[in-house]
């Protein structure tokens, strides 16, 4: 009897949880903008305490953080607009050369001819395509004008969604805290469940406020190399390695397939694989030597468990669930206390001496 109670309430949590998958993929365009809101209220919140410990009204903290937020996204866009328009400008000159890297190696292969000619029979009327214009099938890929005003008001609605919802997150932080702790707490535990709230806030954020200065030495670090081996728009990239580092695995995997095209578009020879060769090698350093000195061991993540939030988050909001993906996982292990706290252990270690 008491198997089959445990294998009921197995059961229905099971189903509670794919119950709230299936809640959260439906509302995306609402809640999508809330999450992101949100996180980025809690990365941004010393800005707040900053403006609330020189006396002033916390509107001041909600607007300098709103519109750092958006002069970032602005950024982003502004950044990686000409570096697609780029790569799609330079698209059938790597075409050519991939198709003809193919064919000398057709003849050095005579072994595997004839899967190397299904290979160059595949890429050979994608080139074709480019070349003359691009047919019915390339033109319904490409979206055009009408296509994007009809999307327009959905953006449009999503924006004003992130931006209500970071003000007056913002706004009202504190009284936030306090409500969560005196409806999900005991009487007892509520200062502690709200001094908690305010805990995990200020690790996450002094987390990724480290996180961004070690991704800005990469970028200025990605920027300079380009630069030295004649990669057009080196500054470009360099801040693209920037603002692609904050997605763990798949942002660097991304951008190491980009700088390949590039290097294919730019160079020839074996300088080709300079650009994404230099980049692994800087990113290996960052990730194995000077990520972990910044931040020290106790904030380090599980290799698996990112992978895991990453991919859940890409599957269920798309990139921008890959963005708030390990903010929510590192905000939930702080706040559950799954990782130590770095001044605590310290001192653990000088009364243990």
């Amino acid at each position: 009897m008491h198997r089959l109670e445990t294998l009921s309430r197995i059961a229905m949590i099971v189903i509670a949880v794919i119950a709230v998958v299936a809640a959260l993929s439906q509302v995306e365009s609402l809640l999508a903008p809330v999450v992101l809101a949100l996180v980025v209220g809690i990365v941004l919140s010393p800005i707040s305490d900053a403006w609330e410990k020189r006396g002033l009204s916390p509107v001041w903290g909600a607007l300098t953080s709103l519109v750092i937020s958006l002069m970032i996204a602005v950024l982003l866009v502004l950044v990686i607009q000409p570096v697609i328009a780029e790569l799609m400008r330079q698209a059938p000159k790597v075409m050519d050369d991939m198709r003809s890297t193919i064919i000398h190696m057709r003849h050095m292969f005579q072994g595997i001819q004839d899967a190397s000619k299904e290979v160059s029979d595949a890429i050979t009327p994608a080139k074709d395509a480019a070349q003359d214009g691009g047919g019915n099938g390339d033109k319904s890929a490409v979206p055009d004008a009408k296509d994007l005003v009809m999307l327009a008001p959905a953006i449009i609605a999503q924006g004003l969604i992130y931006i209500g919802a970071l003000f007056f997150f913002q706004l009202s932080r504190t009284e936030i805290y306090n409500w969560i702790a005196k409806h999900l707490a005991e009487p007892a535990s509520r200062g502690a469940t709200a001094a908690r709230l305010r805990k995990a806030e200020t690790r996450v954020s002094r987390y990724f406020l480290t996180i961004t200065v070690v991704n800005g030495g990469l970028g200025l670090a990605v920027g300079v190399a380009m630069q030295l081996i004649g990669l057009p728009n080196a500054p470009l990239w360099g801040l693209v390695a920037f603002l692609i580092n904050y997605i763990l695995y798949l942002g660097p995997a991304a951008l190491i397939i980009a700088l390949g095209f590039a290097g294919v578009a730019t160079f020839d020879g074996i300088r080709v694989i300079l650009p994404p060769l230099i980049y692994v090698m800087l990113n290996a350093t960052e990730a194995q030597f000077v990520t972990p000195a910044a931040i020290g061991r106790q904030m380090r993540l599980n290799p698996l468990l990112v992978f895991l939030s990453l991919t859940f988050g890409i599957w269920l909001w798309g990139p921008l669930g890959g963005i708030v993906a390990i903010p929510l996982l590192l905000w939930a292990l702080v706040l559950t206390d799954s990782l130590p706290d770095p001044k605590s252990e310290a001192e653990q270690k000088l009364e243990t001496n």
